[in-house]
């Protein structure tokens, strides 16, 4: 991202005109870039330089948009002006163009990655109430998984507001329901009842979870471990049940800090049994760094642990 800056500033410095005039030759290379990280030079552009062309900027955000993506640079619209920003993105949600649609809820995110928060919609979600309601059956995966995104960015600071945004929405449409679905995940993860209910899951289990069994029951680093289980139904009814696994990673002072993994949602039948199988990487990523240790795995079914079991974890000391 500094480096698209640096880009963008790069142009401010070589092309000789003013921001209009430099803008519409932009708008000639926008369709001649290859895609990748190349297309955000041109609403970094935008961004750095077209506050005080408010007009003229949104609407090149819009036609950038269609090349790459303009969801970083339209933040920083929407932290000078909030209000008439978000009324244009507003429209945006109803263009033909998916991406466009896209722009309109990715954009608007109050906790987008990469970029920084909208505080005022962390505090105050209110404001995204049209988007998220005009997109909420949106025919485009692409536009739905942002909408999903969205809104599980506002369960970090205001839950409630979630939940009774989509309370009041009809999930008979399988677009929909996928949205909400994704949308209460961060929730459903941590058994919240209202999403649990919300999504048909929110009695208690009546299962009985049996052989529950890791292997192998000791390994090192980079190998994979096998997570297996059985539920069965202690109900004469179909039961929905959400189904997540949590592993207590042991982190460099010792403590552990859980992490919860989505398994599946199964319809069980009334006495009837289901194997459940997971198998999982343990390797080192960017985002985590494993320690040596127990770490412990509880089964999750409808927020609630069923069981638990663990696995010992080697790690090789680094080589000098």
């Amino acid at each position: 991202m500094a480096r698209v800056r640096r880009v963008a500033e790069s142009l401010q410095a070589a092309l000789p005109g003013s921001y209009q005039r430099n803008i519409d030759a932009l708008y000639e290379l926008a369709p001649r870039l290859e895609g990748g990280f190349t297309t955000l030079v041109l609403p970094e552009y935008v961004a750095l330089f077209g506050a005080d062309h408010f007009e003229a900027s949104m609407k090149a955000l819009k036609f950038f948009t269609t090349f790459g993506t303009s969801e970083f640079a339209v933040r920083h619209f929407l932290q000078r002006d909030l209000a008439r920003t978000l009324a244009v993105m507003e429209a945006w949600a109803h263009d033909e163009n998916e991406h466009v649609r896209r722009l309109a809820s990715e954009g608007s995110r109050p906790r987008l990655p990469w970029s920084f928060h909208i505080k005022p919609l962390r505090l105050d979600p209110a404001p995204l109430g049209g988007i998220v309601d005009t997109l909420r059956d949106d025919p485009s995966l692409y536009v739905r998984r942002s909408v999903a995104n969205n809104l599980n960015d506002i369960t970090k600071d205001n839950p409630a507001w979630v939940l009774d945004r989509i309370g009041c929405w009809s999930l008979k449409s399988a677009g929909t329901a996928w949205i909400a679905k994704h949308a209460l995940r961060s929730l459903i993860k941590q058994g919240d009842p209202g999403a649990l209910g919300l999504i048909g899951a929110g009695s208690v289990p009546q299962v009985a979870l049996r052989e529950l069994r890791v292997s192998p029951p000791a390994i090192s680093l980079g190998q994979e471990i096998e997570l297996a289980f059985m539920l069965a139904s202690m109900s004469d009814e179909t039961q929905r049940l959400v189904v997540d696994y949590a592993i207590h990673y042991v982190k460099k002072s010792g403590v552990v800090s859980a992490k919860v993994f989505k398994l599946k949602t199964v319809e069980l039948a009334g006495g009837a049994v289901e194997w459940i199988r997971k198998r999982q990487l343990i390797a080192n990523f960017t985002t985590r760094t494993h320690y040596p240790g127990r770490h412990e795995i509880e089964i999750l079914v409808n927020g609630k642990v069923h069981g638990r079991t663990a696995f010992e974890l080697s790690v090789a000391p680094a080589s000098r």
